[in-house]
């Protein structure tokens, strides 16, 4: 899937990204500007907040954790402001209680990072009624497995006993697996 036409996002193209990880912001904001759509990007909950309130985008992508709070928030303003907004909650910590209340709030789709702008750009423009496709190369089993344990690992502040023990696994196992190269 390449560029989408203007005709294709409509005569609004307004674009909100929420995100506290700059060098994905900027890659994000830019793929996205390709696509056609007016971006302004957001790196925290106020700023996005502010930007929702004033702008009233018609199209968001939001992250569910940041670092002055939760990325629910942002939703939250974004439906009481413009109802109609089409917005894609991204997140490293997948997790479906998360994304039951992303969708509950109003969130168009719930997507994992990394996320393709392909991807995310076909959830954006996807009917109500019609499903985005499948991503064309979806992470393999042993990369999710890999990447689940580094998120682990950092939010254990890269302490590999305290990582084993709530993985529920030995720390030893954990050190070869660490030391791996990621799979693909």
């Amino acid at each position: 899937m390449a560029e989408r036409p203007l005709d294709e996002i409509g005569e609004d193209n307004s674009l909100l990204l929420v995100d506290d990880d700059e060098p994905f912001l900027r890659r994000l904001a830019r793929a996205m500007e390709k696509r056609g759509f007016a971006v302004e990007t957001a790196g925290s909950v106020a700023e996005g907040n502010r930007i929702a309130t004033t702008t009233k985008p018609a199209y968001a992508v939001v992250d569910l954790r940041l670092e002055d709070g939760n990325g629910l928030g942002v939703v939250e303003t974004l439906r009481q402001h413009r109802p109609d907004s089409r917005v894609v909650v991204l997140t490293g910590y997948g997790a479906i209680a998360t994304a039951v209340t992303a969708v509950k709030i109003g969130a168009a789709d719930y997507m994992s990072k990394p996320a393709d702008a392909d991807d995310i750009t076909a959830a954006l423009l996807a009917g109500d009624d019609a499903m985005p496709p499948p991503p064309e190369n979806p992470m393999s089993a042993d990369r999710v497995r890999w990447e689940h344990i580094q998120r682990v690992y950092e939010l254990c502040d890269r302490n590999v006993s305290e990582t084993a023990r709530r993985l529920n696994m030995h720390r030893r196992t954990l050190q070869r697996i660490l030391a791996k190269r990621s799979p693909r």
